[in-house]
């Protein structure tokens, strides 16, 4: 099931739309931003990127409307093949669809077992269980450090590998029990959720994903078009803050000779936009979505 679109009311504002315009939402998932779009133009176009096979059964019925089953870091070659060299805005909803999570046999959740999967195209070789079963200590201890932002990454790895040598980890349930002695008994959830996200970003290259994705997506917008991001963890609104802040990911404004910033986005919103107390109540997805909108300039 998918369920309610996330700042669905507040990202659309951010788009600023024009019922002529050409649109992009590189994150189609159940299409619940998209069908907003498409509602409020005239005789704009939308395109819609997904990699998963799941999401192409919803696609909207309108000649307006176009649904490309390819990763968003492709978005620039895939719209160049339509013609398209520029559009109005681009809207990117990151992260694990609730369709994903809730696909208990995909191995996304911590809530139901299933294989140690979590591709989100599910036709590439690398999956959870490759990460989990094959990677070297050095290569598992990176990923939990940095993806997971584990503390106690370089032993949860040995633990794994130690165990891995006696029986193959299969399941989600194979890999938590593994590790739960590492888990605080207050704070289970939150220590299985950042070593999931771990692996997940891992298999799906999610970073560099996104990172080749903001910089085709800022290239492509028109002058005043707007780019709008929801992002759920600090490794993901880092990369889009600092972009917007900078035009890089390190956060460090480059100026010219005059020591004038060359700067060509504007940030729309100085803080992050988060969730309204009502739809936190009513989405539990929601709770730790930020939303940053910003316009190229010249």
């Amino acid at each position: 099931m998918y369920h309610n679109a996330v700042l669905l009311n507040e990202s659309l504002e951010g788009l600023n739309l024009k019922p002529n315009g050409i649109y992009v939402d590189v994150t189609f998932g159940g299409g619940g931003h998209s069908k907003e779009i498409i509602n409020r133009l005239d005789s704009g176009k939308l395109y819609a990127f997904d990699q998963d096979d799941d999401a192409q059964s919803n696609a909207i019925n309108d000649t307006q409307f176009v649904l490309l089953n390819q990763n968003f870091r492709y978005l620039k070659k895939v719209l160049r093949l339509d013609g398209v060299t520029e559009v109005d805005g681009v809207l990117a909803d990151l992260g694990v669809s609730s369709h994903q999570f809730d696909t208990f046999e995909r191995g996304f959740s911590i809530r139901g077992n299933g294989d140690l999967d979590m591709r989100m195209n599910c036709q590439q070789q690398l999956t959870a269980s490759v990460v989990v079963n094959e990677y070297e200590i050095d290569e598992l201890h990176r990923v939990l450090k940095q993806y997971g932002e584990l503390k106690n990454a370089y032993n949860i790895s040995k633990k794994i590998i130690d165990s891995r040598a006696v029986n193959r980890i299969n399941t989600t349930e194979d890999l938590k029990n593994v590790v739960k002695s590492f888990a605080s008994p207050h704070k289970q959830n939150k220590f299985f959720a950042q070593l999931f996200q771990a692996i997940r970003i891992e298999v799906n290259d999610e970073i560099n994903a996104l990172k080749e994705m903001l910089h085709q997506a800022v290239e492509l917008l028109k002058l005043g078009g707007r780019l709008c991001v929801i992002s759920y963890h600090s490794l993901e609104d880092r990369l889009v803050k600092n972009i917007i802040k900078s035009g890089n990911f390190e956060g460090i404004v480059e100026k010219d000779f005059f020591g004038v910033p060359q700067l060509n986005l504007k940030a729309i919103n100085k803080k992050p936009i988060v969730a309204s107390t009502s739809e936190l109540s009513q989405n539990v997805r929601s709770r730790s979505a930020k939303l940053r909108i910003c316009e190229k300039v010249a």
